[in-house]
Formats: structure tokens, C-alpha cells, sequence
């Protein structure tokens, strides 16, 4: 299957966080198709094992679906950071923790439908307090989870974040089975 041809696009709207996009692409059967695209530089993701038996989450109120959700620290690549970076300096900010070990499980489209986002998700390791420093418009707090209770809070709908969901089970599972 090949990729049909973008004839043009055109921008609906440019923000900080997002851009959305309309795309009119020519489909190889002759007609034409519009698709709407958000725009959107990429993000990390860190699953923070603070010890042999503890993960920590943030709880932090989420806007777009209106709720207090428990997750994974997470932010958006600033214009030329590398995801490594970015991983590093979330934790540090979300949960106040640098990590000596910081390793790349996998990376994911987090809605390819509509999206652009590619979401870089790391596993932090042998952790050393330091500030944590938030940004101004987050209010997070900081919950150390025992392992053992992972799967059951994902299955009893208490961790209900995608990306959270993925990067604790592919952690888990390095844990039970070890790398790849």
C-alpha cells in the first residue's frame, strides 16, 4: 500500500502545545479526501522505579477530560531537545528525582488516526533525590506505588492513562522476564 498525495494543506490553527492541520490528500482510486491533522512535537514518558518494590506516579488534574488522574511523569519536548533530555529533566521537575540510569524501553504513536505525537518512553533507575520544580501552571503530587499493585490498580480502572498503562506493563514485564 503506498501513502495517497497530499495536493495541499492548510493551517486551522497554531498554538503553543498543538497545531491543527487540514491535509487534502488524493486517494489512488481518483477521489479526493480531507484529513485533520494535529500537529504535535513529541513528548516522554518515565516510569521512575525508585527501588526494587516502588514505582512512582504523579496525581495531577487533566484538563481535556476533566479529571484527577494518577500517571507516569510526562511532558513535552521543548523546540530542539532531544527526548533524552526531556526524559531526564520531567523527573526531575515531576517527581524531584535524577536518574543515574535512564533507558529507553520503546517509543509510540499515541493516536496515528489524527496525531503526529510520538511519545518516548524511558524506565529511570538507581534514583537521587533533588528539587522538584514543577512548571507554574502544575499541581502534582508525588505516590510511591509497591510494585506488586500495578496490574491491579491498571485492571481496577484507578490508572486509566494509555501511556502510563503501556510504559508500567513493558516495565513489569522487564522485571518478570528481563530485557529483550
Amino acid at each position: 500500500m503506498k501513502a495517497p498525495q497530499v495536493t495541499r494543506s492548510e493551517y486551522i490553527y497554531r498554538g503553543r502545545v498543538i497545531s491543527l492541520r487540514r491535509d487534502f490528500v488524493l486517494m489512488d482510486n481518483g477521489s479526493e479526501a480531507i484529513r485533520e491533522v494535529v500537529e504535535h512535537r513529541g513528548a516522554v514518558a518515565v516510569v521512575p522505579k525508585l527501588n526494587a518494590g516502588t514505582i512512582l506516579l504523579v496525581r495531577q488534574y487533566r484538563q481535556a477530560v476533566r479529571e484527577v488522574l494518577l500517571e507516569i511523569p510526562a511532558g513535552t519536548l521543548e523546540e530542539g531537545e532531544s527526548p533524552d533530555s526531556c526524559a531526564a529533566r520531567e523527573l526531575e521537575e515531576e517527581v524531584g528525582y535524577h536518574a543515574r540510569r535512564l533507558r529507553p524501553l520503546f517509543h509510540q504513536y499515541l493516536a496515528p488516526g489524527y496525531s503526529s505525537e510520538v511519545l518516548h518512553v524511558y524506565l529511570a533507575e538507581d534514583l537521587a533525590p533533588v528539587a522538584a520544580h514543577p512548571d507554574a501552571d502544575e499541581e502534582l503530587e508525588t505516590v510511591a506505588v509497591p510494585v506488586g499493585e500495578i496490574e491491579r490498580m491498571i485492571l481496577a480502572g484507578e490508572i486509566r492513562d494509555a501511556k502510563s498503562i503501556a510504559g508500567l506493563l513493558v516495565a513489569l514485564h522487564l522485571d518478570t522476564q528481563g530485557p529483550a
